[in-house]
């Protein structure tokens, strides 16, 4: 089996996939910006700052998404099972994300507190999201 096909497997290149992708990414970036202005940065003026605490989360929603087939037609197919598949991968993405974070390329650490945070927050605005998606699809 190569790669190609692997993936294949694993993403549907569909529009509907394609929304569902677009949306996971705005959802957690509501989180990172709405926590940030939360603790006084400015999401314009300190761009940067917010793209460092953002791009661990969606590195690790991609490795997790793609490894766990979350881009498929399947993963929204009720909005229970919607929900039963992506509230584990947030939280494996959250470890992802910290485990990143916890090295210099990216600001911030690792913290506990935040990654208990992330999971509930970031999670709720996931689940919801894919339950109305899985519902319309």
């Amino acid at each position: 089996m190569t790669v190609a096909s692997s993936l294949r497997r694993r993403v549907d290149p569909v529009p509907a996939v394609v929304g569902l992708a677009v949306g996971d990414l705005l959802a957690i970036t509501v989180f990172v910006v709405v926590g940030e202005i939360s603790h006084g940065v400015d999401p314009v003026g300190q761009f940067d700052r917010v793209l460092g605490t953002l791009l661990p989360f969606l590195i690790g929603l991609g490795i997790v998404g793609i490894g766990g087939s979350l881009y498929t037609m399947h993963s929204i197919r009720s909005p229970g099972h919607a929900v039963s598949v992506i509230l584990p991968a947030w939280v494996g993405a959250v470890i992802v994300a910290q485990l990143l974070r916890a090295t210099a390329v990216f600001p911030g650490d690792a913290a506990t507190t935040f990654a208990a945070v992330s999971v509930g927050v970031g999670g709720v605005l996931l689940i919801s999201w894919r339950a109305i998606a899985a519902a319309i699809v």
